[in-house]
């Protein structure tokens, strides 16, 4: 019985194409939008949790300031003496690291780049989750003497020596001449589009004395061992609120920032957002689901006649319901099936554009594809149960 109805059903989409398919269009959107929001929101959270993690999830930053305290005064900078007070009293520390960065020129030859030159240690390597691709890292008399050596990204390496090996050589940074003793591996482009390769690295010395023209610290990186993340953290605390003579924590003119914990929150609002977003698309399916029902009552009256005979000659109500209960989930699959295969390649097309992975998640697909065939037996039943009750006189000498 339901293989006849499932051809009868076919029958007549097939007699009325154009009408069937304005009928699925609201299912056709609805599945596609969500299939697609859910697809791009798993996709964009990949690639965000990617990205902070090639950081390292053990990525601790201490800074000056405090978004909570209210002054007009700038922050309280930090100095080299933090950065031995973190190394010695505080267990658990993997590798720390100050950091400087400014805007600058790099320049060689007729070639010039402008770019991001960080002034900090070998210990930058291991907190930034750096890898050197040439060279070696910084001597300790380099690090000491604050000596005019450099380690460049890839972008600087491309625009100044384009494909040939540049340890040995040397370029102007503004107006200091820099010998090149490496080069790093590429990490590409950072979440915001900031090209994290287009770098160049001086030991922190060089940094404060040619550079900044001051001793200050202006941000701290400690990379804490696994499973040392919370403690690290709150060793930090106690010892810069101790450093800085902190009694109360509304007083606290520095910020701890556990890079793990952003990572969750973004997580968690990618995931929030994409629900969201989902939700308000689901709201469409609804909208095709009363469609149908209205389009359905339609065919109903239109076929009343055709419904006459068939009670007449024997059919009972349960095989009329079914008839046309059968058409209403037919349409619904019909539509959700079209929608699945448009919602992914919307997907696919906007992930490729934001250049972030394409993550098939084959539950929403069946829970969208189920929730339309669902939508077709609730939004179906009404017409379906009219049909099934009409009275086979009547139904007859209808015109």
């Amino acid at each position: 019985m339901l293989l006849e109805a499932f051809r009868l059903a076919l029958h007549s989409m097939s007699r009325n194409m154009m009408r069937s398919f304005l009928t699925m269009l609201g299912i056709v959107i609805g599945v596609g939008a969500v299939i697609a929001m859910v697809t791009v929101g798993n996709g964009t959270r990949q690639r965000v949790t990617g990205e902070i993690s090639k950081l390292g999830t053990n990525l601790l930053f201490v800074s000056p300031g405090n978004p909570e305290r209210r002054s007009t005064l700038p922050p309280r900078p930090f100095d080299i003496r933090d950065i031995d007070a973190v190394r010695d009293q505080v267990p658990g520390v993997a590798a720390v690291a100050p950091l400087g960065q400014v805007s600058g020129t790099a320049i060689r030859e007729g070639s010039s780049r402008t770019v991001s030159i960080v002034g900090s240690t070998n210990d930058y390597f291991t907190t930034m989750n750096w890898q050197l691709a040439t060279g070696r890292n910084f001597l300790e008399s380099e690090e000491r003497s604050g000596r005019s050596v450099c380690i460049i990204g890839p972008t600087v390496q491309k625009v100044l020596f384009g494909n040939s090996v540049p340890d040995g050589e040397r370029i102007r940074i503004n107006r200091i001449s820099c010998e090149v003793i490496g080069t790093l591996l590429s990490k590409g482009k950072a979440i915001d589009g900031q090209d994290q390769d287009n770098i160049v690295l001086i030991p922190f010395r060089m940094f404060q004395r040619r550079i900044a023209g001051s001793t200050d610290v202006s941000l701290i990186t400690i990379s804490a061992r696994d499973g040392a993340t919370a403690p690290v953290k709150a060793a930090l605390e106690d010892l810069f609120k101790e450093r800085r003579k902190i009694r109360q924590s509304g007083d606290r003119d520095f910020e701890v920032t556990d890079l793990s914990q952003i990572l969750g929150i973004v997580s968690m609002t990618t995931v929030i957002l994409t629900g969201l977003l989902s939700s308000i698309a689901a709201v469409s399916l609804l909208v095709g689901g009363i469609g149908i029902m209205n389009i359905m009552l339609v065919s109903v009256t239109e076929r009343t006649r055709e419904i006459g005979v068939r009670l007449a000659i024997g059919a009972t109500e349960r095989q009329v319901l079914t008839q046309f209960l059968v058409e209403a989930i037919v349409l619904c699959l019909f539509g959700g099936l079209i929608g699945m295969i448009i919602g992914l390649a919307l997907a696919f097309t906007a992930v490729t554009l934001m250049g972030a992975p394409f993550v098939f998640d084959p539950s929403i697909v069946l829970i969208a594809f189920g929730f339309s065939a669902l939508i077709g037996v609730l939004f179906g039943y009404f017409p379906a149960r009219r049909a099934a009750r009409m009275n086979p006189i009547d139904a007859l000498r209808y015109e």
